[in-house]
């Protein structure tokens, strides 16, 4: 089997490898950002409001600070906002309305406004235009929704006629559009603010965790069993995603990567392994 090795994309700077990082992502504009603390949080332990540091580091290797004030969730979810505000958000709602569930914090860290989006969140994601996607795991039946950085309901995928839609295994945002997996089906689905949804028959890879896609291209990321790692290529026709090539996703020095986290901006996946420090990228459109 073909291996594809990661390229190597950003780095937490070692200065701060002593805070425990709560989570990680890449933004819509490539930035990417670590929510650290000073410990790491405790099952059952003390879930009083903490202050937490992000990490910024830009294309081109710029590094920006910002403190956060009062965050409230102990294992959140993060991005950032185009106007250089955050969002960070608790995967699991103490109560289904929890109007403490989602913060908005401006520029500077300071808190500007929260509301709740709903329990089980799997993935969290902000678009070039400020609008903030949330996919949930089987334990929330909403689907893929979008919301307003104010709270504000804007798009549902109820009635949207995405087939199997039990559990948003992977999602992929990129400009003002979203791209999908979704259990139990797997089709790939194509969501645009102007335009109805488009779902194609997923015939290459199920379980995957991450979409990338590139003009007629798609390639999925992860699967089931031995397939984990797994890299498998497709091209899209009218209907249906159709196989082309299938491979192993590895490290940037060739090993598989373990625990991880891993996202889809575009034709990018993008894969952090633990300890958590650095992402690498698989670039579909290279």
């Amino acid at each position: 089997m073909q291996k594809t090795a990661l390229v190597p994309y950003a780095r937490l700077p070692r200065a701060h490898h002593d805070r425990h990082v709560l989570t990680s992502t890449v933004d819509v504009f490539g930035a990417a950002h670590w929510l650290l603390a000073e410990h790491a949080p405790q099952p059952g332990g003390d879930a009083r409001p903490f202050d937490a540091l992000v990490v910024s580091v830009h294309p081109g290797g710029n590094v920006e600070l910002t403190e956060l004030s009062a965050v409230r969730a102990r294992w959140p979810q993060l991005d950032r906002l185009p106007d250089g505000g955050f969002v960070v958000a608790a995967a699991r709602a103490r109560r289904y309305e929890d109007a403490n569930q989602v913060q908005v914090f401006d520029a500077l860290g300071r808190e500007t406004s929260s509301f709740s989006v709903g329990d089980a969140i799997e993935n969290l994601l902000v678009d070039e235009a400020g609008h903030i996607w949330v996919g949930h795991f089987d334990e929330n039946p909403a689907g893929i929704r979008r919301w307003s950085a104010t709270g504000r309901l804007a798009w549902t995928s109820d009635g949207a006629g995405i087939p199997g839609l039990f559990d948003c295994y992977a999602l992929n945002v990129s400009g003002t559009a979203a791209w999908a997996c979704p259990y139990t089906d797997f089709p790939l689905v194509e969501i645009r603010p102007d335009r109805p949804v488009r779902v194609w028959a997923n015939r290459v890879r199920e379980g995957a965790k991450a979409v990338a896609v590139h003009g007629d291209r798609v390639v999925f990321y992860g699967g089931y069993g031995g397939e984990r790692d797994g890299l498998a290529h497709g091209e899209l026709t009218e209907t249906s995603v159709e196989a082309t090539d299938v491979g192993l996703l590895t490290l940037p020095d060739g090993l598989v990567p373990g625990r991880r986290r891993v996202g889809g901006r575009g034709g990018r996946i993008y894969v952090q392994a633990e300890l958590f420090t650095a992402w690498g990228v698989f670039d579909l459109s290279s």
